[in-house]
C-alpha cells in the first residue's frame, strides 16, 4: 500500500514539474496585473481599424491547457495564420491574484466552462461567441481542424450578412 501511494505521489510531483518547466520555458502568457480593460478598449480601437475581431483567451499561468493552447497556435501555421488575418489575441488572467471579475461578468462568466476559454468581441466590444476549448481538443492536445474551423465561422467576414447576399 505504501509502494502505491509513494508511485502516486511521484506521478502527480512529474506531471506537476512538467507543466510548471512548461511555464518557465516558455515565460508567462497571462499578466495578473495588467490593466485589462485598459487594455482590450486599445485592442478593439485597433479591431475596427483592421476590420477584425479579438479573442480573449482567458486562463491563466497555472493553466497548463493555456500553454498547450499557446505552443498549438503558434505551431500551426494554418491557425497561427488564420489568428493573424483575422484576430487581436489578448490573455486575460484569471487568478488568485486577479480573476477580473467585473469583466468576466461583462461577458456572462465564461469561466464556468473550465480554462482556457475562447471570448470573440466584435470591433465594437460585443460578446459574440464563447467557446468552451475542450470541444477543441483531441487526445492529449487540440484538434487543428476543428481550432481552425472555430475561427473560421467568427471572422468579421463570416458573420457579416453582406457575405450572403446573393448576386441577382
Amino acid at each position: 500500500m505504501k509502494n502505491l501511494i509513494f508511485l502516486s505521489l511521484l506521478i502527480c510531483f512529474l506531471i506537476s514539474g512538467q507543466q510548471l518547466t512548461a511555464q518557465k520555458s516558455h515565460g508567462t502568457l497571462y499578466n495578473p496585473t495588467a490593466n485589462a480593460n485598459n487594455d482590450i478598449s486599445a485592442l478593439l480601437k485597433q479591431a475596427k481599424k483592421e476590420n477584425k475581431h479579438v479573442v480573449l483567451q482567458v486562463g491563466g499561468n497555472w493553466c497548463g491547457w493555456c500553454y498547450k493552447f499557446e505552443d498549438f497556435a503558434q505551431k500551426d501555421t494554418l491557425i497561427k495564420n488564420i489568428l493573424a488575418d483575422h484576430y487581436l489575441v489578448y490573455h486575460l488572467n484569471y487568478s488568485k491574484e486577479n480573476k477580473n471579475e467585473a469583466l468576466l461578468k461583462q461577458y456572462e462568466f465564461p469561466q464556468r466552462m473550465g480554462f482556457p476559454v475562447f471570448v470573440i468581441l466584435d470591433a465594437d466590444g460585443r460578446r459574440i461567441h464563447t467557446q468552451d476549448s475542450s470541444m477543441l481538443e483531441s487526445g492529449d492536445g487540440y484538434d487543428e481542424k476543428k481550432v481552425a474551423n472555430f475561427f473560421k465561422s467568427w471572422t468579421a467576414f463570416a458573420i457579416d450578412p453582406m457575405t450572403y447576399e446573393s448576386e441577382e
